[in-house]
């Protein structure tokens, strides 16, 4: 099957979808944690491929990619401007976000502008990257149009439009944006193409690449189960993260990153819902994928690590239970009782400082 007849197939799942959430006003879609989408693997599929990192061109345009490049798998280096807890954008998007069904960066910069119900309206690319540092990150969103969202933005756009004209066999380099343009992200109509691809392709294919996401896999036979997932968490994951969930660091510098407690992502991180988590650990972990995990055993291992306590979701103005009915209605642990404890009432802070 050729690749724009797959992307097709692909866009197609998505539509209907989309169709509803643009049907319904904005003011009537309180935020509930919606996950991403996510789409089961299609056999034999094939993904786009970026350029490799050798072919980031001179100049002050792969300036701008290289430093995205090095704040995505460094992130670290913004702890405490911008970044409040000890993970790396690379930690959740692997392979410095290059990498197919584990939400490559690549599809993210093509599914953008997009409407959001965490924050209830369409939020460009950058606006997209401003809530992984509130949440993922346990930090404070850069301001718009600031170096270092300029930076994420033109390495995803590269990524991405590299990709897809090696696929379209156009040889030559990415053509260079404006920094206005590179934070926009690249689903709209006047986002600019080389005019083979935009006769080739929709903003709706570009928009669900295959792989862009995390591949969603059925929900488990029994009711997933914190108990059960201890014994996967002690089997296949603790010799990375440690007994105590709380990674491994050398020399103060975490090589493998704490899952919960208070260096790990908030509770309004995506990662902290069950499913999410669940989609995420089946396709990429354990690291290297010498075993794969059920179905069972991810969605319970996911169940297992976010059932612990974490920092505070930076929505919530207090009161879990009142937070836990406006965002977390759904596949997460907030707000639920769990040895006799309810989770989000001993949440650790937000965006603390390390130094």
């Amino acid at each position: 099957m050729k690749y724009s007849a797959m992307l097709l197939l692909a866009a197609m799942g998505s539509l209907t979808v989309q169709a509803q959430a643009e049907s319904d006003p904005l003011q009537e879609r309180p935020d509930k944690q919606a996950p991403q989408p996510s789409f089961p693997k299609i056999p034999d599929q094939t993904y786009l491929v970026p350029r490799p990192l050798s072919a980031i061109p001179e100049g002050a345009f792969g300036d701008k990619v290289r430093l995205g490049y090095q704040l995505f798998v460094n992130t670290q280096q913004l702890r405490d401007k911008y970044v409040g807890n000890e993970l790396n954008c690379t930690n959740c998007h692997m392979d410095a976000g290059r990498k197919a069904n584990a939400s490559p960066l690549w599809g993210a910069y093509f599914a953008y502008p997009a409407y959001r119900k965490k924050d209830n309206k369409v939020s460009s690319f950058e606006e997209r990257i401003q809530g992984c540092f509130n949440y993922s990150m346990n930090g404070k969103a850069p301001a718009s149009a600031s170096p270092e969202l300029v930076a994420l933005s033109a390495y995803a756009y590269w990524l991405g439009m590299g990709g897809l004209m090696d696929e379209a066999n156009i040889s030559g380099p990415v053509p260079e944006l404006s920094d206005a343009e590179l934070v926009k992200g690249a689903k709209r109509e006047d986002f600019p193409l080389p005019e083979i691809l935009a006769k080739a392709m929709t903003v709706e294919q570009r928009a669900n690449l295959p792989g862009r996401g995390y591949p969603e896999i059925p929900k488990p036979e029994q009711a997933y189960s914190p108990e059960r997932g201890k014994e996967v968490y002690v089997a296949h994951c603790q010799t990375c993260h440690s007994v105590d969930g709380q990674g491994q660091a050398i020399a103060g510098v975490y090589a493998l990153p704490p899952l919960w407690g208070p260096k790990s992502y908030n509770w309004g991180a995506g990662m902290h819902r069950v499913n999410t988590a669940a989609f995420f650990i089946h396709e990429n972990m354990p690291f290297g994928k010498s075993m794969q995990l059920t179905n069972q055993q991810a969605w319970d291992v996911a169940a297992y690590i976010n059932s612990h306590e974490r920092p505070q979701d930076p929505r919530s103005k207090g009161d879990v239970k009142q937070a836990q009915e406006k965002y977390h209605n759904d596949s997460d642990y907030y707000g639920v009782e769990v040895d006799g404890k309810v989770l989000g009432t001993e949440a650790y802070p937000i965006f603390p400082k390390k130094s």
